[in-house]
C-alpha cells in the first residue's frame, strides 16, 4: 500500500512540500449527480423557481468554488488556475454537474475539480429544497486528470 502523502513519519497531518517539483501542465475533470423529482425537473426547465436561474447559478458557484478550494480544504496548496469550466445540464433522473480546471503548477487540480462539481450541486440543492424534499448527491468522481511537462 501506498503511503500517505500528508502525513508526516509520526502520523500528523502536513501540507506536502512541493517546492523542488518541476511545474506541470495540470488538467482534471470531474463529475457529479444530484436526484430530482420530476416536477423540480420541470420547475427548472421553465425557469419557475423563486430563487432564478438554477443551472446558470449552480455553475457560477461551482466556479467560484474551484476558485476557493484552498480555503476550503485546510491541505490543499494554492494554485492560479488558468481555466475554471462548470457545466449542469438536466437528465431524466435529476441533472449532472461537470467540471474541467486547469493551471500550471506544482500539484495537481482535481480537489479543485472536485470541489467545483461538489459545490455546484449543493447550490440545486439549497435552491430546490423548498419544492423538493428527497433530493440526493451523488456519484461525485474523479473523471480524469493529466500532467503534462512544460
Amino acid at each position: 500500500m501506498k503511503k500517505l502523502s500528508h502525513t508526516d513519519r509520526n502520523g500528523n497531518a502536513r501540507m506536502v512540500d512541493v517546492g523542488e517539483k518541476p511545474a506541470s501542465r495540470r488538467m482534471a475533470r470531474a463529475e457529479g449527480h444530484i436526484s430530482l423529482s420530476p416536477e423540480t425537473i420541470g420547475l427548472i426547465q421553465g425557469n419557475l423557481l423563486k430563487k432564478g436561474d438554477v443551472l446558470t447559478v449552480a455553475e457560477i458557484a461551482g466556479i467560484q468554488a474551484i476558485k476557493q478550494t484552498a480555503h476550503l480544504i485546510p491541505l490543499c496548496h494554492t494554485l492560479v488556475i488558468e481555466k475554471a469550466a462548470v457545466k449542469v445540464s438536466l437528465t431524466n433522473s435529476g441533472a449532472v454537474a461537470v467540471s474541467e480546471v486547469h493551471c500550471t503548477g506544482k500539484t495537481g487540480v482535481e480537489m479543485e475539480a472536485l470541489t467545483g462539481v461538489s459545490i455546484a450541486l449543493l447550490t440545486i440543492y439549497d435552491m430546490c429544497k423548498a419544492v423538493d424534499k428527497n433530493m440526493s448527491v451523488n456519484n461525485i468522481c474523479l473523471l480524469e486528470k493529466t500532467k503534462k511537462e512544460t
